[in-house]
């Protein structure tokens, strides 16, 4: 997608009009910059005038997530116990590396707390309804930076993904969602929730444009996104869990997905990776890697019973906090074995295809008081996601038409295949689109 004919600075002014018009319900912007992003329009038009173009992304409207240091300010992490942390003192890698693409950083997004919840809520501030219908989750943990893209107030938006925190929210509102290899973008400046799984992706209306953000944030120079055809690629479908609980319309747009691949010369193979999965699983019953590796980072305030943090953080955190180190250590070495193991299962193929989240989003009131539901709920959401952080592979989320609600169709692929991806994704992108 290319940079609008529309001046940034009218289109920034535009947006900001609207977020005024709903300053005291604000729902999606934890915090908005609107002075520094009026500079930065400004400056991005006057390149433009004058031929001195920053590339692709100067002058594109871009949110961070909430997690993301901005210098001479605490990063809350969504959460209310930082507001009295020490302010940052230099913006993230990624803002800074934004910043210098051009970018106009128009503000921080809503997150749950610490970013350990995939369905969206966060108790300290109203929920960011879906885009779609604001009665309905907009999915976690990057919640705000869904609705920003869905809702047209930022072109991009730049979230987390440890367990599916980019692509669950891109799913359940019909975005794209990219979440790289790990590693493959800087953390440095990012709030960490499980160094061992987090990384930074974009969400955005195209592929194109997520490449876009991914190549700056990255450190690669933009190029444009050639797609890569699909005829004669052998695509892997999973038999098996990971198809279970379909929604119907889910399922049934998912196997129109693949006629359309098929009939583009694709060659459609099953997949068998329970095994792989359920080993995972065995590995982690004495808890997730993330919220292993989180209860060390949060220990110092997970001691303190009226430390106020949103329960569905505390009580498992507080819990994980009691494995000793060697078990995490062993589950760390297990993890790199299975994520070889994986790779070597999926070398024959060129791409694995699933639904990215196995329903589409439930109205909010279905899971905020009850416990059960949201517990059942956020496990479904998480599912088909988390294999590509666990194994260590890179993934996006198209959306896929014919439901009701937005769903998402995901493209995973293996470690540092990103570029290849990318490409095979746009290529994608454009058959669904087709019909």
């Amino acid at each position: 997608m290319t940079r609008s004919n529309t001046p940034s600075r009218d289109r920034l002014e535009a947006v900001l009009a609207r977020l005024a018009g709903r300053c005291d319900d604000e729902r999606v912007f934890m915090k908005l910059y609107a002075e520094s992003a009026r500079a930065e329009a400004a400056a991005a038009d006057r390149r433009q005038q004058e031929g001195k173009s920053l590339g692709p992304l100067d002058g594109r409207i871009v949110s961070i997530k909430d997690l993301f240091d901005i210098a001479g300010e605490p990063t809350l992490a969504g959460s209310i116990i930082r507001r009295m942390a020490p302010p940052a003192s230099a913006d993230a890698t990624i803002v800074r590396r934004l910043r210098a693409a051009g970018a106009v950083i128009i503000g921080k997004t809503h997150m749950t707390e610490f970013a350990f919840t995939a369905v969206g809520l966060n108790p300290h501030y109203p929920v960011p309804g879906n885009a779609v219908d604001p009665m309905l989750i907009p999915g976690g943990s990057s919640s705000g930076a869904g609705v920003s893209v869905a809702e047209g107030t930022s072109d991009i938006a730049i979230g987390s993904d440890t367990g599916g925190s980019v692509r669950i929210p891109a799913a359940l509102q019909g975005l794209v969602g990219f979440k790289p290899t790990a590693r493959r973008v800087p953390l440095d400046g990012a709030f960490p929730l499980s160094p061992s799984l987090d990384s930074i992706g974009p969400l955005a209306l195209s592929v194109a444009d997520c490449a876009l953000a991914d190549a700056v944030m990255a450190g690669d120079r933009p190029e444009p996104l050639t797609p890569l055809p699909v005829d004669g690629l052998k695509l892997g479908i999973p038999k098996g869990v990971l198809l279970e609980e379909l929604a119907p319309d889910v399922a049934k747009a998912f196997e129109a997905g693949l006629q359309r691949l098929s009939r583009a010369g694709a060659r459609l193979a099953e997949l068998e990776i329970d095994d792989l999965l359920a080993r995972f699983a065995e590995a982690t019953a004495i808890g997730s890697l993330a919220g292993l590796e989180a209860s060390r980072i949060h220990a110092d305030w997970l001691v303190d019973d009226e430390a106020p943090v949103d329960p569905r953080v505390k009580s498992p955190l507080r819990r994980r906090l009691a494995v000793p180190d060697t078990a995490l250590e062993n589950l760390l070495k297990t993890r790199h074995a299975l994520a070889r193991a994986m790779d070597g299962r999926l070398a024959p193929f060129d791409l694995v295809l699933l639904p990215t989240t196995p329903i589409p989003a439930v109205r909010i009131a279905a899971v905020e008081e009850d416990k059960r539901e949201y517990r059942r709920i956020e496990g479904l959401l998480l599912r088909n996601t988390e294999v590509a952080n666990q194994f260590d592979l890179t993934a996006i989320t198209l959306p896929m038409p014919g439901a009701a609600l937005p769903a998402g169709l995901m493209l995973m692929g293996r470690n540092g295949t990103d570029r290849t991806l990318l490409r095979l994704a746009a290529c994608v992108e454009r058959l669904l689109q087709e019909g």
